[in-house]
């Protein structure tokens, strides 16, 4: 049976901190405090139980059986993608494709473009804050084919150059692959003004929201940008599975670089016939009960809101910054009082890795070295840093627990 659905006043920490049952257990007989949240995010139990349903009532493949099971998981499959088509705004849910993940995205793009639009000597743009997701496929396609890889600078302040991208561009320039949110800074990266030099040189415009669809509203319709990605795993569902964005005009344009059973009409040993819309690029049998699960983790934050969730989340993340410009031995890396729920952090001359380990001595749970985004580390001249990230189930009093014993961690390693 699922758990009951429970109406909450927008972000009542404490009643919402009891849907998360990991948030109950002690780590090194401390309660858990849990800070890695942007490498994955804890599970409700709204999210839990519908996976257990799946298996306990509907477990079939889906899309081609006759039999109810069959017919009732095709269903429910369908019912989570137009859940999830509807939060991100997607008006045709058939531009929303499953997969396994934000990194799988991304290579099915690249792969695609490499087929069709991408030509040996060919440019691609970056930001220098990229997760290692969105520089590998490219810079595997540019290796390839003697393509080029630019890379937008930060200024001073850690956010990004927006008049040096309009250098960069070229006639070659055909993809501006960027992340919505930097995962290390937290920085949000400002699209308006990436779209309109996109627009204005007729480049693709790839956009790695990874890092911004569990922080914030991600309307896609009014972003209207060629590509969108993001994973549930950080948005309260399961691991293994995501979805890819494709505006319309791509669904019939990109070619397929990943086929299989689900994807076609009909097959023979001379041709094969593509199926329409997002079966065309969901080869094999997917991920069912983490779509399933990344609907049920869809409709629980709705039940507060985007809004509400990103105000909650400033409202920690600047009360850190705050509490952590008080104590002389750490550098903040990326301080901005507007930023998506990430702070990244370091104690002079202490590595990164002793900081973390010994925070975890008290339960507290944080990331520590280079995120994926090794270039941005070398730019910060760093080899990593200590990154706290928050959730809609963190609270100032967890913050204050973990200034204290960051405090204590200090002096044990001066």
């Amino acid at each position: 049976m699922l758990v009951k659905e429970v109406k909450y006043s927008p972000l009542n920490v404490e009643l919402i901190r009891k849907d998360f049952p990991i948030l109950q257990r002690l780590v090194n007989n401390y309660p858990l405090i849990y800070f890695d949240n942007g490498a994955t995010t804890q599970k409700p139990l709204q999210v839990i139980e519908a996976i257990t349903h799946y298996y306990t009532h509907t477990n079939s493949n889906i899309h081609r059986g006759v039999h109810t099971l069959s017919r009732e998981s095709t269903e429910a499959f369908e019912l989570a993608r137009k859940t999830i088509a509807a939060h991100f705004n997607i008006k045709n849910d058939q531009q929303l494709i499953f997969t396994s993940g934000t990194t799988d995205s991304i290579n099915i793009i690249a792969n695609g473009l490499s087929r069709s639009i991408l030509k040996d000597g060919d440019e691609i743009i970056l930001s220098a804050y990229e997760h290692h997701s969105n520089i590998l496929a490219w810079q595997l396609w540019a290796e390839q084919h003697n393509g080029k890889l630019k890379v937008i600078p930060l200024k001073e302040d850690h956010s990004l150059d927006y008049d040096a991208l309009k250098n960069l561009v070229t006639a070659k320039t055909k993809v501006i692959a960027i992340t919505h949110v930097s995962n290390t800074l937290g920085l949000v990266t400002d699209l308006e003004k990436v779209k309109k030099v996109a627009e204005k040189h007729n480049c693709i415009l790839v956009v790695d929201g990874a890092q911004s669809a569990p922080h914030m509203k991600v309307d896609l319709e009014k972003l209207n940008v060629d590509f969108f990605v993001c994973s549930a795993h950080k948005i309260y569902g399961p691991t293994g599975t995501g979805i890819l964005y494709m505006n319309k005009k791509w669904l019939n344009d990109l070619p397929i670089t990943k086929p299989g059973g689900g994807t076609i009409k009909t097959v023979s040993f001379e041709k094969t016939e593509y199926a329409e819309g997002a079966l065309r690029f969901e080869a094999g049998t997917p991920n069912i009960e983490a779509v399933i699960g990344f609907a049920a983790a869809i409709n629980y934050i709705n039940r507060f809101g985007m809004e509400a969730i990103h105000k909650h989340e400033l409202d920690l993340v600047n009360y850190a910054q705050y509490k952590l410009s008080g104590i002389p031995e750490v550098i903040v890396y990326g301080q901005n009082p507007d930023k998506a729920a990430v702070i990244s952090f370091n104690v002079k001359n202490a590595h990164p890795f002793d900081v973390g380990t010994l925070l975890d001595k008290y339960g507290i749970a944080v990331r520590t070295g280079h995120h994926c985004t090794q270039p941005l580390m070398s730019i910060l001249c760093v080899p990593g840093t200590v990154r706290i990230s928050f959730a809609l189930y963190n609270t100032k009093q967890e913050i204050d627990f973990f200034i204290e014993k960051l405090k204590k961690v200090i002096t044990m390693l001066m």
